[in-house]
């Protein structure tokens, strides 16, 4: 059946409804004009238009699904590819950044009397990285929630002597916008660190967008991993002596229990 065809090249291919017209997508999936409309009417819309649009709007949220293409790319897995998108993606959110700003991060952060650390979905990846290095030099740093906890228990005991460090790429969850509200009305310094497709605005003390951009579905993460690099390195300079103590007392714990 043809209709079943084209019900199961959209399937494979959502996204392709927002870049085709119907005869183009007709085309792609060999049935006729007809079918598509059909299986557009059936899908529940009043035309094709209004289905582009609807999975647009679907695209802006960041699904992979939504994302991914059926035109063969034969440079998508090409070593080359990547490795351009990952040197501009480094260079592009590099150059928004400035040393004074690094400074005044990684000296907020290293001076908390508690700095807090969230993320969620690909960002809870990066947000226990930070926290687990900065740790090092770092006493008071935790990452929130725990697996099975609630936030209630770690906001409470936010104050204007903390900072907040959240990574909020996409997709962000509702849950991040109303902790960095309930931050900063806590007056804790905020770092919100995100992708550079965010567009709206937060009540941070810092805002800092990296690029994001990759060859296919999945968004290339080097330039996150690259400013965290940047900032910690500087954080472990900003701990000072109090930093040093800190770490030759975990290498001299590692011995005592023969840990490495």
């Amino acid at each position: 059946m043809t209709e079943r065809r084209l019900a199961d090249f959209v399937l494979d291919f959502p996204g392709e409804l927002a870049s085709y017209s119907a005869s183009e997508l007709a085309k792609l999936a060999q049935v006729s004009n007809a079918t598509v409309s059909r299986l557009i009417k059936r899908l529940g819309y009043r035309s094709f238009e209004e289905a582009r649009r609807s999975v647009r709007n679907e695209k802006r949220t960041g699904s992979p699904l939504l994302l991914s293409s059926s035109e063969p790319n034969g440079q998508l897995n090409s070593v080359q590819l990547h490795l351009q998108c990952s040197v501009a993606n480094v260079s592009g959110t590099f150059n928004r950044l400035s040393e004074p700003q690094i400074e005044e991060i990684a000296g907020a952060v290293a001076g908390a009397r508690q700095v807090w650390v969230v993320g969620y979905r690909a960002s809870r990846s990066f947000a226990s990285y930070f926290r687990w290095q900065a740790s090092q030099v770092l006493e008071r740093i935790s990452l929130i929630p725990g697996a099975g906890e609630t936030l209630a228990e770690h906001l409470v005991n936010m104050s204007d002597r903390d900072c907040v460090v959240v990574f909020a790429l996409r997709r962000r969850v509702p849950q991040i916008g109303r902790i960095v509200a309930y931050a900063a009305g806590a007056g804790a310094k905020i770092l919100y660190v995100t992708d550079h497709r965010f567009t709206g605005s937060v009540p941070a003390k810092w805002l800092v967008r990296c690029d994001t951009t990759a060859p296919g579905p999945l968004d290339n993460h080097v330039a996150v991993m690259a400013f965290c690099g940047i900032l910690l390195t500087r954080i472990f300079e900003r701990a000072g002596t109090a930093g040093r103590r800190r770490l030759s007392a975990i290498e001299a714990a590692h011995e005592a229990v023969d840990e490495l």
